[in-house]
């Protein structure tokens, strides 16, 4: 792993103690790198610097744009909680809950311009309990998830992106 990157430090509680996120500290305590950035286009030369071969994304809440989205040699996937296409962009969770959904899931997929649009790798079913929050199901899907997020390059034969076009530099 070459670098984390993270939402910038925000105020937090009734102080407005500024305080880093927790994917933040896990990645300092883990002693990884940490890009600290709202809008990664603030940090684009930093990104593209790296020469990274794969960009994982979980829960980010930004889109990559170019020349971001098409840097790493095997592009970006993301593990995104739901069972795509059913709930894409922001809030999965909440509306599969407000919905009455049966089940929801998380689905690791290629990152591609358009939202949450790209081949979908591997998923994990949940089914939604009747008195589920929406806190504790992400909490279940945060660890249901990463083990689809390790496994998706064997359960699908789509699951091998082709490399990526380098741009010039």
């Amino acid at each position: 792993m070459l670098a984390v990157v993270t939402r910038e430090d925000a105020p937090l509680g009734r102080k407005r103690v500024l305080t880093a996120t927790p994917v933040a500290d896990a990645a300092s305590q883990a002693g990884l790198p940490v890009i600290k950035a709202n809008r990664l286009s603030t940090v684009e030369d930093e990104l593209l610097a790296l020469d990274a071969d794969l960009g994982v994304v979980v829960a980010y809440g930004g889109l990559i744009r170019e020349p971001i989205l098409s840097a790493p040699r095997h592009g970006w996937i993301n593990l995104h909680f739901s069972l795509l296409p059913r709930w894409r962009g922001a809030a999965p969770v909440q509306h599969a809950l407000i919905a009455g959904d049966a089940e929801t899931g998380a689905a690791v997929f290629q990152l591609v311009p358009e939202l949450d649009a790209g081949p979908v790798f591997a998923t994990e079913r949940v089914t939604i309990g009747r008195v589920q929050t929406a806190g504790h199901l992400l909490e279940s899907l945060s660890v249901s998830g990463r083990g689809c997020s390790r496994g998706s390059s064997t359960r699908s034969p789509r699951a091998r992106p082709s490399p990526r076009r380098r741009r010039a530099r």
